[in-house]
């Protein structure tokens, strides 16, 4: 599309009203350096399409009328994230600025017996949150869904260990008859990296590997700026390959010295010598793995995500001290702990809705997903409909 065609000016006339905010036909002339004829006329279409609406005027202090402002319509459609988990079922909705208005927590699918069910299960939990939060299903424009097992870019579900009964159901096709719009699937590590690349701890940064290390360690890429999928979906399925002592079948992380991860990173803080030598020999293999890793994909940063990521002077901090020896290279990959938490795969599938389907959520081709905008970690915990388990073995299963 030409740069100065007239469907490109109605893109970059909406993105500018979108992400820098109220402007007249005059301010959008002089940002996109195009004739103030071409920008009323993009603001005509921009209107017809609902996608815009009157801002308050700004009296400049001189005589006569001020001129008319026009406004992004963000609420004129909603857009929503859902990770599904056996611990938690997490949704989100955001509006079509990116900001996000409502966040809810609900059971996970464990407690459903069969795929069905567990399917039905989810649905409803998005018809709740858009109830309650008073969404009419006319303004839902597309849904981002994060699941544990390996997607294809159609939606189906190649494989889950997690949830096995989806494996080879086409749970896109199936949530788009149940809402009646546009459906990206994707694998939840995957997407908790997009979430950390676009809004989280490696904005700006094309080249990132994000490891989830909780009651499993799994891997997402994003290379040159892009999730990496690779030819069969499967990239960062690596886990239990790349770490020695997995369960080679699911990437389990056993424990010798207690059932948990919790329980064995309590006793190591009080003293306890088997389980500090344990918790010890995790590490030097979790940086063994890393280091792996890096001379593979030699990423500009490395962002540790999952239950055990909050453990800095147990987990992270030592692992950055091992890393260095396991590399042996003349510089440094930086390591950082992921900023979203548990919040970082229901964000990373509105992201994905967004850049999957944006001509379906604007009604224009070349609309870049917003800046994603959470809600305050205060809002964000008093929307939750259940308590969250903060243990480190309570994090989801995602890959």
């Amino acid at each position: 599309m030409a740069v100065n065609s007239p469907r490109s000016i109605v893109a970059r006339s909406a993105l500018q009203l979108r992400d820098a905010g109220p402007a007249t036909v005059n301010d959008l002339s002089r940002s996109l350096e195009i004739s103030r004829t071409s920008v009323e006329n993009a603001v005509t279409a921009l209107g017809d399409s609902g996608l815009i609406v009157d801002a308050p005027a700004q009296n400049g202090g001189g005589a006569g009328r001020p001129a008319r402002r026009y406004s992004f319509h963000a609420a004129a459609g909603t857009v929503v994230g859902v990770d599904i988990g056996v611990a938690s079922v997490r949704v989100v909705l955001a509006d079509l600025a990116g900001a996000v208005i409502v966040q809810r927590s609900y059971p996970g699918v464990a407690e459903q017996s069969d795929g069905a069910s567990k399917l039905a299960a989810v649905i409803d939990d998005v018809r709740r949150t858009l109830s309650d939060a008073g969404i009419p299903a006319s303004k839902l424009r597309a849904v981002g869904v994060s699941l544990p097992g390996i997607v294809d870019d159609a939606g189906r579900v190649t494989t889950s260990v997690v949830i096995p009964e989806w494996s080879g159901i086409d749970i896109g096709s199936q949530l788009r008859q149940a809402f009646g719009c546009p459906v990206a699937v994707d694998n939840g590590v995957r997407l908790a990296a997009v979430a950390e690349h676009h809004l989280g701890v490696a904005q700006l940064v094309d080249d990132v590997i994000y490891l989830s290390v909780g009651n499993r360690i799994a891997m997402g890429l994003i290379l040159g700026g892009r999730p990496r999928r690779g030819t069969h979906n499967a990239a960062g399925d690596i886990g239990r390959l790349a770490f020695r002592g997995l369960n080679t079948e699911t990437g389990q992380i056993s424990w010798r010295t207690a059932p948990t991860a919790a329980e064995v990173f309590a006793l190591a803080r009080g003293g306890d010598a088997a389980a500090q030598q344990e918790l010890d020999g995790f590490i030097d293999e979790l940086a063994h793995g890393i280091a792996t890793l890096t001379m593979t994909v030699d990423p500009a940063m490395i962002v540790i995500g999952g239950g055990l990521s909050a453990a800095h002077e147990q987990l992270l901090d030592p692992l950055r001290a091992a890393l260095p020896g396991h590399l042996g290279l003349p510089f440094q990959v930086p390591l950082a702990e992921a900023r979203l938490g548990a919040e970082a795969a229901a964000h990373g599938a509105v992201v994905h809705a967004f850049q999957r389907h944006a001509a379906e959520i604007y009604g224009i081709d070349d609309m870049p997903a917003p800046p994603i905008t959470p809600l305050p970690v205060e809002s964000a915990g008093a929307d939750d409909t259940t308590t969250e388990n903060t243990t480190a073995e309570s994090t989801e299963e995602k890959q």
